[in-house]
This record gives C-alpha cells, structure tokens and sequence, in this order.
C-alpha cells in the first residue's frame, strides 16, 4: 500500500511539470545512467522535458550506454522537478549540492528512486520509491512505469535492461529475483537483444597498450591481508588524473583482485589532491559483507557491492588499518 501511494504521488509530480531534472549520485555506475537514460525516453514519451546531470562527469567505462554523454555537469537554467536515481544518500550527491547552490534541492519537488537497503538520508523529498528487494533501480522504474501504464520505446528497455545487467554482474547476484528474470523477459519479448547489449559492452572493454601497462602496474600493488581474504590496491591523485578520463582505475582492477584464491572482498582506494578518499568494495558469493563495511565508513551500497566517500584531510594509512580491521571483524563474524 505504501509503494502504490509513492507511486500515485510521483505520477502526481510528474503529471505537473514541465521540464525535469534527472539526477545521479556522484559516483555513477551502470544502473544509475541507465536509469536515468531511460527515465529521459519515458519522461520524454509524456512530453516532458528533461536535463541529464550529474555532479562528476560521466566514466569513460560507462559509454557502451548510447545517450551517455548527453549526462551534463551544468544546470539547466529552468527545472520544475528533480528525480534523484540509484541513491538516497545526501552524502552521495555532495558535488551536486554545492553546483544546485546548497539548498535548491529542498526548494523544488524531488522524487527518489532507489533500490539500496542503506538508510536514507533525504528526508525533504516530496516522493520516495525504495524497493530493497529489487534487483536495481531500474527494476524499481520498469515496475513503475507497468504500474502507471507509461510507454517504454526501445531506448528506454535497452537503458533498462543494460542497467540491470551492469548491476546484477549479468544476473548472478543473491539480488536476482524472478521477479527480475520476468521483467527481463518481458522487455526481451519487446525487442531487447541480450546478445548486442553484451556485444557493445566487450567491445567497450577494449584498452589502450598505455592503460594495459598501467593495469599490470596496479595489479603489482595488490596487497593482501588476513589470509588473503582481504585485496586492497591503492590510487594516488597522479594516477587518477592520469587515467581516469580514460578507465576508471578501480574498476580496472577490481575483477582481479576478486578472481584471487582465497579473497572474499576486494577494496580500491583512491586518494585525492584535497585529501578526499573514495572507495569501492566489491565481495565474493557467500561473504555478503561489502554493504555493512561502507556503513561503517559513512557509505552504503549493495551486500556485495558498495564503496564510501570522506573529506578532509584523512591519514590514509590509519584508514587503511581500520577498514581491514573492519572487513576482519565482518568476516569472522560471518564466519566467512
């Protein structure tokens, strides 16, 4: 009942504006842009108009998405309604907040769309749609849009179907649920092709020999704690100048760092110029830990995908003591 009234709210504020805002968290990933790429095609379809934005320019590992660089870093001059995908986390907007001018966001309707079991930290929103059980958000926005009976054009099932998959590791986390496979079906049996949408995201995968040298170069400096059940590479400002524009240089390493024998999680820092640290966590089947870790460090995400963000001047080898501390304590909790 809960779920119908968000619903019947956020048609509500679509059904009353003119031109939308569709947001993404400042760490963007698959289902974020997919969303969000095809939120811009429903709204589209409901004569909407749309801006895509986000507070940090779009990964270059992310432009197998078609429309991916249509994601813009500034504002629209006009927007009469934001809707806020794949988070509910104000610390995860922060770059979008201080380019909305700190409190923009609270002076216009906002709806949140979310599948992440992390508390949520929005409470101005004037809608909020978070369904922990789905798979991705963009389950959570196919299931909307059936709901509402909003048209979807192949666009907006391709975007969907990508964005799902992206976050799904092709469909193999504890996450997927038949609800999931019924959803991908039905958009297949309207068009989708699974086999071009995994083609053109090979084809994405291909590098430079310059970022194959790196890579080698990153995975020298995996390190290994507690029985090799913890990998932890770390990414110095000079790096993530460098290759950033390029390939994200976590997700450059973090497949490997997970294939490694005996490794339960796989942590990627990365160390800014203004003494900002993010991470991404990714954990193996059977150590659901990656979600509960960000937790602890102010972040959120996923039991097996997850990363936190900090500010300021960090010691970032006392962080580092203290988050294997932390992954250790999960693990053996678990009895990982």
């Amino acid at each position: 009942m809960q779920e119908q009234d968000q619903s019947s709210k956020i048609k509500a504020l679509i059904d009353a504006s003119t031109k939308v805002l569709i947001l993404q968290p400042d760490n963007p990933d698959g289902d974020s842009l997919g969303s969000a790429l095809a939120l811009e095609q429903i709204l589209m379809l409901q004569g909407k108009e749309t801006e895509l934005v986000c507070g940090i320019k779009m990964p270059g590992y992310l432009s197998y998405f078609p429309g991916w660089d249509r994601v813009s870093q500034e504002l629209p001059s006009h927007y009469d309604l934001v809707i806020l995908v794949d988070t509910s986390s104000l610390a995860l907007i922060d770059n979008s907040i201080k380019s909305l001018r700190a409190g923009a966001l609270s002076q216009r309707p906002l709806i949140v769309i979310d599948h992440h079991a992390t508390p949520a930290s929005i409470d101005f929103a004037s809608a909020s749609l978070i369904e922990a059980s789905a798979s991705a958000t963009a389950e959570v926005i196919y299931n909307l849009c059936k709901q509402l009976g909003y048209k979807l054009n192949d666009a907006a099932r391709n975007a969907l179907v990508a964005a799902i998959l992206s976050d799904t590791l092709g469909l193999t986390t504890d996450n997927v649920s038949a609800r999931t496979l019924y959803s991908i079906a039905e958009m297949v049996e309207q068009g989708v092709s699974l086999a071009n949408l995994e083609a053109a995201r090979r084809a994405n995968m291909r590098k430079s020999a310059d970022l194959v040298h790196y890579k080698g170069e990153l995975l020298k400096r995996i390190q290994y704690f507690d029985n090799d059940r913890i990998a932890l590479v770390v990414i110095p400002w000079s790096e993530i100048e460098r290759y950033s524009p390029l390939y994200n240089p976590s997700v450059l390493a973090l497949e490997d760092m997970r294939l490694t024998e005996g490794t339960a999680v796989a942590i990627a820092l990365k160390i800014y110029r203004d003494g900002k640290i993010t991470a991404k966590i990714r954990s193996n089947q059977g150590h659901p830990i990656a979600g509960v870790l960000a937790e602890n460090f102010g972040g959120g995400g996923h039991d097996y995908a997850s990363g936190f963000k900090l500010y300021g001047s960090q010691d970032s080898d006392s962080l580092i003591k203290s988050v294997i501390a932390k992954a250790s304590e999960l693990l053996n909790a678990g009895n990982n």
